[in-house]
């Protein structure tokens, strides 16, 4: 949803097994900053990639992971919890 505003390089991967791009070291490295929706998948980012995380900003959305995948709840959802972070025009 935001890989074409323009001014953010953006890149989405997940935390589940199941998930098509899974998160990985080179990507945690390569953020600036890394938005996830809960808890849980914060712990699961520290437990395996507790280097990695020490140099790397995130942020917890408390979004539930409840949602269909991209479904225009989740969308507006996501743009209202990451407003104070990033400057979307």
């Amino acid at each position: 949803m935001f890989k074409n505003h323009g001014f953010y390089l953006v890149k989405s991967a997940g935390t589940e097994a199941s998930a098509r791009i899974k998160i990985n070291r080179g990507l945690l490295l390569w953020a600036d900053i890394v938005f996830v929706m809960e808890q849980k998948h914060l712990d699961r980012l520290n437990q395996r990639f507790l280097n990695e995380m020490s140099s790397t900003a995130v942020v917890v959305l408390d979004i539930p992971d409840e949602y269909q995948y991209m479904s225009d709840d989740l969308i507006e959802h996501l743009k209202e919890s990451t407003k104070p972070f990033l400057d979307l025009g």
